[in-house]
């Protein structure tokens, strides 16, 4: 079950990587610019480097790799969501779509909160079980590799 909800997990971030790497950067670019977070610099910086940040989350929760750590990855990721879409909707900005998904889904902000509010607090519990999550996973499957012989 434990890695059920790791694919979840490794899904989600594939999902919201892939619908924004496969659209040009400023589709994101505008959306990033419309949570009123950053300065211009640090808006195009985002939009083109934080795809490609999640997509490696994604891989390295999806395929067990270095859990703990991609683990802890996702969750400040969510916990970084979290906070920019729940400044976004307490200062009352008119966002229509938060943009996680690219153009593939479209959720309101609303609903992204608690999407994401969620998906931290399971990242969090998958982390205070990380021997059952790991079961199933490339760091298994390396565990189980006998060491190398030293000469």
């Amino acid at each position: 079950m434990y890695s059920i909800l790791r694919l979840i997990i490794g899904i989600i971030f594939l999902v919201s990587s892939l619908g924004k790497l496969l659209s040009p950067y400023q589709n994101f670019l505008y959306v990033v610019q419309a949570h009123q977070v950053l300065p211009s610099w640090g808006e195009l910086l985002t939009a083109q480097l934080f795809p490609w940040i999640e997509l490696i989350v994604g891989v390295f929760v999806f395929s067990g790799l270095w859990t703990p750590w991609s683990l802890r990855g996702a969750a400040l990721l969510f916990g970084v969501f979290v906070v920019v879409v729940g400044q976004a909707l307490l200062r009352g900005l008119p966002l229509e779509n938060c943009g996680c998904f690219g153009e593939w889904v479209h959720l309101k902000p609303q609903m992204v909160i608690l999407m994401d509010s969620a998906c931290l607090l399971l990242t969090l519990f998958l982390l205070s079980r990380i021997s059952s999550v790991k079961k199933f996973s490339l760091d298994s499957y390396f565990d189980r590799t006998p060491a190398k012989i030293q000469s």
